[in-house]
């Protein structure tokens, strides 16, 4: 299957220290890829550098065909390449239903109906809907943002990314803060992910990584030293010698 996401030998240094270095990466459509790897492996400057928010010193990066290198991150996130975060970044006064809608009629170029309070518009609305009642968020889509649990909150920037209509999503420890009570909710949503979209998620949690994972890519000292099967990842050497050690070792030291 062709690569609609291909990171080719992308490097990057601050000065002497090179964080980055030939890292190369494909996702096809609907895969499921987790990002791990130590603190200070290069994990954020490699999201950084693929979604726009720094410039790599060489290598390519490609998303369905298209040169995106050079392009800005609206840019990219109007092709397909969206990003979600570590801290959730909502308004809290507003429902998800009004920030989805907002993302909607940001997306389909009617910014203007933005300004009437975001309801006018029957075709935002109903795809709102579809896409937080797959989230299971239909009974707080109106609720405001700040009386909502954390986790909750994390499903709307979840929607919210959603309703780009990306090619290729970007997951930055979608669980991180959330009460151990609301990560199955958060680990449902991912599962309800459309079955196309090509997923990408750095996090530190290696039992939501081998649930979540179909392929595990490891990044130690700025440069990829495996990608392939969970179920192949603990018994690397290089690994094991980089990083892991052990699953249980990676578990309690996340």
């Amino acid at each position: 299957m062709s690569a609609v996401f291909d990171v080719a030998g992308v490097t990057k240094s601050f000065g002497g220290l090179t964080v980055n270095r030939d890292v190369s990466m494909r996702l096809a459509e609907g895969d499921r890829v987790a990002l791990i790897g130590p603190n200070g492996a290069g994990k954020t400057t490699f999201v950084n550098l693929v979604t726009g928010h720094l410039a790599p010193d060489a290598g390519r990066i490609v998303l369905a065909g298209e040169d995106i290198t050079r392009l800005d991150t609206v840019a990219r996130v109007t092709r397909g390449l969206v990003r979600t975060f570590q801290v959730t970044r909502l308004f809290a006064d507003m429902t998800p239903a009004d920030h989805v809608v907002m993302t909607l009629l940001r997306r389909m170029g009617k910014a203007t109906r933005i300004l009437a309070r975001f309801g006018g518009d029957s075709a935002a609305n109903d795809e709102a809907y579809e896409i937080l009642e797959a989230l299971g968020l239909r009974d707080t889509m109106r609720r405001k943002v700040g009386e909502i649990a954390y986790g909750q909150q994390r499903l709307v920037e979840l929607a919210i990314a959603l309703a780009h209509r990306p090619k290729v999503l970007l997951l930055d420890e979608p669980a991180a803060g959330v009460a151990s009570s609301d990560v199955p909710r958060i680990e449902q949503a991912l599962e309800n992910l459309p079955p196309t979209l090509a997923v990408l998620m750095i996090d530190h949690d290696m039992d939501l990584v081998m649930r979540f994972a179909r392929r595990v890519a490891v990044l130690v000292a700025g440069e990829l030293v495996f990608d392939g099967a969970p179920a192949d990842v603990a018994r690397d050497a290089q690994v094991r010698a980089a990083y892991l050690g052990s699953y249980g070792h990676v578990r309690r030291d996340a």
